[in-house]
């Protein structure tokens, strides 16, 4: 493979600058570039965002997907790009051995019918839940990962541009400011008359010769001699001076600093081009994060729509439910002598019976309807008028099939007439259309103001 070393040594010294400079920040050695408020409000409200999307999008997945084998498996397909194989939910496994216990047991036996019975019912809610799965997945579930594995990515890596662009700017911010500080001291060093004895031990290595003159303050020549020939300044033959660094030369045989004032203009003329240059890129990457980040809106506009669809995929999976399990209920009913044990026929429903009364209990009526028997108390119904006032109208949701002539046989979207009598059960209501009368459930209807 072809390396270009030109490149990942360059790589390497800005991976090490910012390296330096990120830890400065942190122990307070270095000033940092702030970002506006308004920016910060966007990246506080992006990082909510995301946390809460991924707990509510795992949370989603426990409760279509109890089974924490069955999610993994299904991950490791989705990863794959292969399709997830069919699997049978536990209503219609709980079906599949309700119908094999009831052909072992005896289909003609009452246990047998009421098992078949169960079964079918079962095997419904089963494909109801299904079809619930797979809408609220397509609906819900994919559009929360799209979000996680497309917008938030590119956010992320613009995010981390941008981290990558200020350390370049802070960084450049204290190599100008280094560079001034180098520059002002060069020429006040400059602006002053060099003392040779304070500047030797640092600077210059003297000879022998030249140590011997300058520091024996007895004898005046050869240095007062060549002081007096030379009144226009303090200056030595070159050879009296060794340099030890380049930013002191020695010119013509005077010591002079014009080059090193020179080398550190150059030096801040640089620092100051890569700032201007640094600075630009750092506000080209803030404008596109700060971009990107004002999407965040409109993914919650997205994940609201998709809230409201799953929403609804979830009401209809519990309506179905609630439908298939009322029928149930009814057609367990009509079974003679399935719950007590004998093969006298069991009572049809009373009219003031609730729904939800119970598979294992015989239905009962209500203190409220007296003892009268059901063909009578359906007369009476029929003879209530409805009150003055508390009549509503009602849109039916799903179809109805009356269980008795005491209710009312329903199909949906049409419009009924409803009211409510004092001692009902609160989960049915008078319906009238037209010159019938019956109960009707609550839960089949959309009461309209």
């Amino acid at each position: 493979m072809d390396f270009n070393m030109k490149k990942l040594a360059s790589d390497a010294g800005i991976f090490f600058t910012r390296a330096v400079q990120f830890t400065e920040e942190k122990f307070g050695q270095a000033e940092k570039t702030e970002l506006d408020a308004h920016f910060e409000n966007l990246l506080a409200r992006a990082d909510s965002t995301k946390n809460w999307t991924e707990r509510i999008l795992r949370q989603t997945e426990v409760l279509l997907q109890p089974n924490p084998s069955a999610r993994v498996e299904e991950f490791l397909y989705e990863k794959l790009d292969r399709k997830v194989p069919s699997r049978v939910t536990n209503g219609e496994l709980l079906a599949q051995y309700m119908a094999e216990a009831a052909s072992e047991l005896g289909p003609n036996t009452p246990y047998g019918k009421t098992l078949m019975k169960v079964s079918e019912a079962e095997k419904r809610l089963g494909a109801a839940e299904r079809d619930f799965i797979h809408t609220a997945s397509l609906s819900f579930l994919t559009p929360l990962r799209n979000f996680l594995e497309g917008d938030w990515k590119t956010i992320s890596k613009e995010r981390r541009l941008l981290q990558n662009r200020r350390l370049d700017l802070d960084a450049c911010k204290a190599r100008l400011k280094k560079a001034k500080a180098a520059e002002a001291k060069a020429t006040c060093e400059g602006d002053t008359v060099p003392d040779f004895q304070e500047t030797r031990p640092r600077n210059y290595i003297l000879s022998a010769s030249a140590s011997a003159t300058l520091d024996d303050t007895s004898r005046s020549p050869p240095w007062a001699e060549w002081k007096e020939k030379h009144p226009g300044g303090w200056r030595l033959p070159c050879f009296f001076l060794l340099p030890l660094t380049p930013s002191v030369t020695l010119a013509r045989g005077c010591l002079s600093l014009p080059e090193d004032r020179k080398l550190w203009n150059d030096e801040v003329d640089k620092a100051e081009q890569e700032l201007r240059a640094a600075q630009t890129e750092f506000d080209r990457q803030a404008e596109v994060t700060r971009l990107l980040l004002e999407g965040i809106s409109s993914a919650h506009v997205n994940h609201l729509r998709c809230l409201h669809e799953f929403v609804k995929s979830q009401t209809t999976y519990y309506a179905q439910c609630y439908r298939h399990m009322l029928d149930l209920q009814k057609q367990l009913g009509r079974f003679p002598g399935t719950f007590v044990g004998t093969t006298e026929p069991a009572s049809p429903p009373l009219s003031s019976t609730s729904p939800t009364t119970t598979a294992a209990t015989m239905p009962v009526v209500p203190t409220g309807a007296g003892l009268a028997p059901p063909e009578e108390a359906a007369l009476c119904l029929e003879e209530v008028a409805p009150p003055a006032s508390g009549t509503r109208k009602a849109r039916v949701l799903y179809d109805y099939e009356a269980a008795d002539s005491s209710e009312l046989a329903l199909l949906a979207d049409e419009l009924i007439t409803v009211y409510s009598l004092p001692g009902m059960d609160p989960d049915w209501l008078i319906g009238e259309r037209g010159n019938k009368k019956g109960k009707v459930p609550v839960t089949y209807l959309e009461l309209l103001s």
